[in-house]
């Protein structure tokens, strides 16, 4: 706190706060940041909606296999076509789910994860979901980057979605 004295004697104090924390928009793994954290997802191990969009619509390609890891209801209500539902990885049975439906797979097999719920800085379920993923051996995970939500990041912008399951 600073004080100054004004030419008419007025006395003014002067607060200098901290300068706000500002996160980067992605961490490095073992930053200090919690493992259930999106934060978590190293970036490289990211992939854009328009990225996706683009794989899914590729003819003649391997399509990955897409798993929403978040809320069944919004699951039902829209998702990428031919995306399965795998549990919500915030819980211990999603996570259970999750494992059971890829544990057959290679460890190579191209698989993108995502939930949608909410904001990426407060999603609970893609963090512990790509844990998992990679505590399995899973060497070719990616997670949908989803800013916002999926309904604004995906469906706003005009990319194919089912719904339903």
């Amino acid at each position: 706190m600073k004080r100054l004295t004004l030419g008419s004697g007025m006395i003014v104090m002067l607060v200098t706060l901290a300068s706000p924390v500002v996160f980067p928009q992605f961490a490095p793994p073992n930053a200090g940041v919690a493992p259930e954290s999106a934060f978590s997802i190293p970036q490289a191990q990211l992939i854009q909606p328009e990225a996706l969009n683009r794989l899914l619509q590729a003819g003649g390609t391997e399509k990955p296999l897409v798993l929403q890891v978040g809320s069944h209801v919004l699951f039902a209500e829209a998702h990428p076509p031919g995306t399965e539902y795998a549990g919500p990885g915030s819980q211990p049975a999603g996570i259970q789910l999750l494992h059971n439906r890829v544990n057959a797979l290679s460890r190579k097999k191209l698989i993108v994860l995502y939930c949608g719920c909410c904001p990426w800085n407060r999603c609970p379920n893609v963090g512990p979901a790509f844990a998992k993923m990679r505590e399995m051996g899973f060497t070719n995970v990616k997670v949908l980057y989803l800013a916002d939500n999926f309904g604004t990041n995906w469906g706003e912008k005009g990319y194919p979605v089912e719904k339903g399951r």
